[in-house]
């Protein structure tokens, strides 16, 4: 009985000898502040032929990452967040640009955003008649 006993005392010593010094720095650590002043901007786009994202398997998918800087694998970052802003993320108010000429075949594009626009929820689906008139909208931002 003897040896339980020392083996549970020093069980219980070694535990607070190794444990205690963990919990006093982790009650005097300070709250965390926020990483960033900025709401985050975070989007996924991709493209696929077919009349609906349902229907249609992605060809390309690209990041687009607007705040605090432009970045991810878009290939025009930059110009594609500038545009957004412009719209206030408002896919929907992108327009053609003027003078582009594109036939009127149907083979159907559609392109899917889904992320986060500064801090809000963000999930869009757009189907392009062919991939000229989608490259014709937003200069930019569908140019992936």
């Amino acid at each position: 009985m003897r040896n339980t006993a020392r083996w549970a005392a020093t069980l219980g010593l070694t535990a607070t000898a190794v444990c205690g010094p963990l919990t006093g720095t982790a009650l005097a650590a300070p709250p965390t502040a926020p990483t960033s002043l900025y709401a985050p901007t975070a989007l996924v786009l991709t493209v696929g032929h077919g009349d609906s994202a349902s229907l249609a398997t992605p060809a390309r998918a690209v990041t687009l990452t607007c705040a605090p800087t432009a970045s991810g694998t878009h290939p025009a970052a930059a110009s594609a967040c500038a545009e957004l802003r412009s719209v206030d993320g408002d896919f929907d108010a992108l327009t053609a640009r003027s003078g582009v000429q594109c036939t009127k075949q149907y083979d159907p594009v559609v392109v899917t955003v889904d992320g986060v626009w500064r801090g809000q929820r963000v999930s869009y689906e757009r189907t392009f008649a062919n991939e000229c008139v989608k490259s014709a909208y937003g200069s930019s931002v569908f140019m992936f």
